[in-house]
């Protein structure tokens, strides 16, 4: 994971409301999306074998589906 990303979760952390938290998930989250970019180019280019980064990869899509249930489900609870 960048440091970026983790800035965002760590920065989510101490947020200022429900709304502020679920903004600096979404830009962890857009983050890691832009990651699994960068690690796709990097495979597809050849630039390094795919196998040497799969579990990267893997990991960085696990992140991304944790931190979209993590959004999904604190709208689910604003909503009540």
């Amino acid at each position: 994971m960048v440091n970026s990303e983790l800035a965002s979760i760590e920065e989510s952390q101490a947020s200022e409301s429900r709304a502020d938290f679920i903004h600096k998930l979404g830009i962890a989250q857009k983050e890691a999306r832009e990651s699994l970019y960068w690690l796709r180019l990097l495979s597809e280019g050849g630039v390094v074998p795919r196998r040497r980064i799969e579990s990267l990869m893997q990991e960085t899509n696990e992140l991304v589906a944790i931190i979209t249930a993590i959004i999904v489900n604190r709208k689910r609870r604003r909503g009540r």
